[in-house]
């Protein structure tokens, strides 16, 4: 099953890393939303906003888990 296997990679990624790769699937997440709430979001425009994640958290552009919801009302 697909899932097994992710998990296994995660399993494999450094604890020093899960940041990023949290990042990476959270901006994925966001993505995936806003795509169907568009119904129709053009692949490229997916690929690219999914692209432009990974090189974020890979070049240390990322924000700290503890300030990731800072100022933002979820009531």
């Amino acid at each position: 099953m697909l899932i097994d296997k992710i998990i296994q990679e995660l399993q494999d990624i450094p604890e020093a890393k899960l940041a990023e790769i949290y990042d990476i699937i959270h901006y994925f997440c966001i993505g995936l939303k806003g795509e169907l709430a568009a119904e129709e979001t053009p692949t490229e425009v997916v690929i690219e906003g999914i692209n432009e994640g990974v090189r974020e958290a890979l070049s240390g552009q990322t924000i700290p888990l503890s300030e990731m919801w800072e100022g933002i009302d979820t009531e």
